[in-house]
């Protein structure tokens, strides 16, 4: 199982950490990864790590900004999301990859947890 916290509302500018622990199940060979969707929209890639945190992906849209981290004793996976924007407003899932490595698309996913919503107002 995967729960996501640390959603919330904030202004522009602001930041926010979101924590996804992992419980349940071994997930220490598992690559984690955090998505994103808005009401109408496909769930979109945010960031992504290897297991072993050697290996980092971002989106565009949030590179320089968000930083994606990975804390294998405690199984837990965090999101530093930082200079938020209006357009960062959405649903946030975390996500674990039985691949291991670091992976940009949904359907590589295994499990989700249930989201956390974040809120940036301007």
């Amino acid at each position: 199982q995967l729960q996501a916290s640390g959603g919330g509302l904030v202004q522009a500018g602001g930041s926010l950490r979101l924590s996804c622990t992992a419980s349940g199940r071994p997930f220490s060979n598992y690559g984690m990864g955090w998505f994103r969707q808005c009401p109408g929209k496909e769930r979109e890639f945010v960031a992504a790590i290897s297991r072993s945190g050697a290996i980092i992906y971002y989106a565009d849209s949030v590179k320089g900004r968000f930083t994606i981290s990975i804390e294998n004793a405690k199984n837990m996976v965090y999101l530093q999301m930082n200079s938020l924007k209006p357009e960062d407003t959405a649903v946030y899932y975390c996500a674990a990859s039985r691949l291991g490595r670091a992976t940009r698309t949904p359907i590589e996913q295994d499990y989700w947890g249930p989201g956390t919503q974040v809120t940036v107002s301007s």
